[in-house]
């Protein structure tokens, strides 16, 4: 039995964790950057290490100081959240070389999926809905566009190894191949220490759905439906839904059937995640695999009733899947805006500072994922998600207008968010009437930009 879990992140996601083992009677360790000796987090643990000075690459991604914190606290496991570590093979390897139990998958199926290429493959050999694209590792703009003509523009130039939306380019035609392949093979580089790139034929306005997926150790591969992820800035996401407004009953299961086979064909285990490209003709591809929790996986939960958190921690404590298929249940709609610390006046600059007053709405149907108070300091060096406002009502229309009220009563002093901005979209008729794809906010921007 799983006793004691050290969690290896910061902020909102490492408190999530924390209260998720609280309620399974399990013991918690916190670690922390020196910037961090007052966050919330190190605050609610039973147990708080520091782990270095406040650069993510000396303390949260410091696989040594992480796993001595580990190994000095007695803990039995180490749940990574998302970011930082959470997709790292290595990282992976030296918990399991150190008998530690890595709440996720193992280092081989993170290295497979990890590497876009290879995971298109496996998606490709287990009939999963693929892009048309390279099958090998490209280098050389030379080689790229071979491929490119071969596909049939328009392509995307994708960094092979990475995520988050750095080291990927657009070419419309060959003439601006070129270009497009260096700037993504030089970003690739510098963001990856990588410069292996792919190449895929860009699918045009499409939404970007993911599915859920849990998987135990015997075999047992559930989806627990959809997420509608396709309001995002510069492939950042900003509002997440669940269920999509425009998948039908068939649809969801024939995309569920692809995501559990596409998880079978990874031998896959513990909490993760398939993403689509939706077209509007209703045809979907595989984009990728993400192995860890994500961001906004609380709409999920609250649609199907299922804690992911404690499933996470079930499956790698060795226990079967306490749900079957036939079990989930899509039930009523719920809706997630990420407030972060940016003024999207001045395109979305960051804004760290402290926080001289707040407060966060309640009431039934609303939940704040967040690490903030009154009188704490928003560092310059991590993420600047401060919070997730998720709301669930019976319906999309109900929970568009509660969401639209629980952002008006939100109040964050002292720093700039994009409270305001959130607000907007949600009364945008196109957002209401469910009509948006991924290019919505940059056409949404380019029309204001005009006005």
């Amino acid at each position: 039995m799983i006793k004691k879990v050290l969690i290896a992140n910061r902020g909102e996601i490492a408190v999530r964790i924390i209260r998720a083992c609280r309620e399974m009677g399990i013991e918690t360790v916190a670690v922390y950057s020196e910037a961090d000796k007052e966050a919330l987090h190190t605050q609610l643990a039973d147990e708080a290490i520091c782990i270095g000075p406040a650069p993510s690459s000396e303390s949260y991604l410091n696989m040594e100081q992480i796993i001595s914190a580990t190994i000095v606290s007695g803990a039995d496991a180490i749940h990574p959240g998302f970011g930082f570590l959470s997709e790292n093979t290595k990282f992976a390897e030296l918990c399991e070389k150190c008998n530690i139990i890595f709440i996720g998958p193992d280092s081989k199926v993170i290295s497979r999926l990890g590497n876009k290429s290879e995971a298109r493959n496996t998606m490709e050999n287990a009939g999963v809905p693929i892009i048309p694209g390279s099958r090998e590792a490209i280098y050389d703009a030379a080689k790229g566009k071979e491929v490119a003509r071969e596909i049939g523009y328009p392509v995307i130039v994708k960094a092979a190894l990475g995520g988050g939306g750095k080291g990927m380019r657009v070419a419309e035609n060959e003439a601006a191949f070129d270009m497009a392949f260096r700037t993504a093979q030089k970003e690739t580089k510098a963001a990856f220490g990588d410069d292996t790139m792919y190449i895929e034929h860009f699918v045009q306005h499409p939404k970007h759905i993911e599915f859920q997926i849990m998987a135990d150790k015997y075999g047992n591969v559930v989806h627990l439906g959809e997420r509608d992820c396709s309001v995002q800035r510069n492939h950042q996401k900003m509002i997440e839904e669940s269920p999509c407004a425009v998948i039908s009953d068939e649809l969801r299961r024939r995309m569920g059937e692809a995501a559990v086979k596409a998880a079978k064909a990874a031998h896959y285990e513990n909490a993760g995640t398939i993403e689509f490209l939706l077209e509007k003709s209703g045809n979907f591809y595989f984009m990728e695999m993400n192995t860890r929790i994500q961001v906004e996986h609380p709409v999920t939960e609250w649609v199907t009733g299922i804690d992911l958190i404690k499933e996470q921690i079930r499956i790698a404590d060795g226990q079967q899947l306490s749900f079957t298929q036939e079990d989930v249940k899509l039930t009523g709609h719920a809706i997630e805006c990420r407030i972060n610390a940016e003024n999207p006046e001045k395109n979305f600059r960051p804004c760290p500072g402290t926080i001289t007053d707040m407060y966060l709405p309640g009431g039934k149907g609303v939940r704040i994922d967040s690490a903030i108070y009154s009188g704490y300091t928003v560092p310059p060096y991590y993420d600047n998600m401060l919070a997730k406002l998720i709301v669930f009502a019976k319906n999309r229309t109900e929970a568009i207008r509660k969401m639209q009220s629980a952002l008006g009563e939100v109040i964050i002093e002292g720093i700039d968010t994009n409270v305001d901005y959130q607000y907007d979209i949600l009364h945008d008729p196109k957002y209401q009437a469910g009509d948006f794809d991924i290019e919505f906010i940059a056409e949404r921007e380019a029309k204001n930009r005009q006005d």
